[in-house]
């Protein structure tokens, strides 16, 4: 991995078909206990019968340039690799659920079983093997993309620079790292109702 390497993910929704492949493929990677998501497609339907649509927004954690999660963290469990990737210390975490509360995406989850937080990390076990993340590989629709985006040899480079990009709340200002092309302004309210405690 080069020095300056910034993975980032974009999700072209032109291509989603709302299969959920991804969530599965997150749950059994990373072993997420049945009740708590890391990853999750939101599902909205628009118009009345019989001109009726879907769109899918896949939601996951935003691995932000700017974390509010990594600020806020009062043990400094929540921390940023050098390349951009945020991880969450099990053995520093004590689930006091700050990071949760500060972050604007509504993306992390404390673990019924261990109760500490948890959230996506782009698989970064898989990605340090030199593998993609498990939901960008099982995706049948290749609606997304991995990759370092100060590469312009990579795909996610050659999307960002070709294509129209939107990212979840910019007016945050935490420069998230996964992009959407042709997202539904509608789907990219606040998320509802992704986990149960």
């Amino acid at each position: 991995m080069k020095k300056d390497t910034r993975w980032a993910m974009v999700i072209d929704l032109r291509k989603c078909v709302g299969c959920h492949s991804c969530s599965v493929a997150c749950k059994a990677e990373n072993d997420v206990p049945p009740s708590v998501f890391r990853s999750w497609v939101k599902i909205i339907e628009k118009g009345k019968y019989p001109n009726v649509s879907k769109s899918f927004l896949p939601s996951l954690c935003n691995n932000c340039e700017n974390p509010i999660c990594v600020r806020n963290c009062p043990v400094g469990a929540s921390y940023k690799r050098e390349d951009g990737i945020v991880l969450v210390d099990p053995h520093r975490c004590i689930g006091c659920k700050y990071c949760m509360a500060s972050c604007p995406y509504d993306v992390r989850h404390i673990n019924p079983i261990r109760k500490i937080v948890q959230k996506c990390y782009f698989c970064h076990h898989r990605v340090d093997a030199g593998l993609l993340p498990a939901c960008v590989e099982t995706c049948i629709g290749r609606a997304r993309v991995f990759g370092d985006m100060n590469d312009p040899n990579s795909d996610v480079a050659k999307l960002l620079a070709t294509e129209p990009v939107i990212v979840l709340k910019p007016e945050m200002a935490t420069e998230p790292r996964v992009f959407y092309i042709g997202a539904d302004i509608d789907a990219m309210e606040p998320m509802e109702g992704h986990t149960e405690e």
